[in-house]
């Protein structure tokens, strides 16, 4: 009974170990707090004057900050009602720093970001793909109550144009 034991105890220190050693870092969100809440919009841009929703959430024991997003543009004389609904989670890299992120929508688009945080912006910037433009989504906290939104697009990833 005391090989068992001792075995037991050698393989229970050999998991804490390894997971003390190779585990992941706990991220450190304190700079996306700001983002945090509901929020509600309204804008402008190509495809047309719209009125929508966000929130920011942390989820998985604040392991990933999740957004989502309804926005729905009405009809109009040559286009018919559009509505958009997108999700983007944004995680830790190897450090623990959140500096990725992933973004799927109803329309069908899958897009990898990188992500830069300062003290009052958040920016969203897509990877570079061969005929794909680069799209880059900047969130800037103008106060507790009011952020601004910009999605921008660029050809060849350096002179952007505001979408929206």
């Amino acid at each position: 009974m005391k090989d068992l034991e001792l075995k037991l105890l050698l393989v229970i220190l050999l998991f804490g170990f390894y997971s003390f050693c190779f585990g992941q870092p706990s991220a450190t969100w304190n700079k996306l707090d700001g983002l945090l809440g509901e929020w509600v919009g309204e804008g402008a841009g190509l495809p047309g004057q719209g009125n929508g929703s966000f929130t920011f959430k942390y989820d998985l024991d604040k392991k990933i900050l999740v957004r989502k997003s309804h926005t729905e543009f009405p009809k109009t004389e040559n286009k018919a009602a559009i509505i958009h609904d997108d999700l983007t989670v944004i995680y830790p890299d190897y450090s623990g720093n959140p500096s990725k992120a992933i973004y799927f929508d109803n329309e069908g688009h899958t897009i990898n970001y990188t992500v830069l945080c300062s003290e009052d912006t958040i920016t969203f910037t897509s990877n570079k793909i061969p005929n794909v433009p680069v799209f880059r989504l900047t969130y800037t906290l103008l106060d507790n109550e009011t952020m601004k939104t910009k999605f921008e697009m660029s050809q060849d990833g350096d002179k952007f144009s505001t979408y929206l």
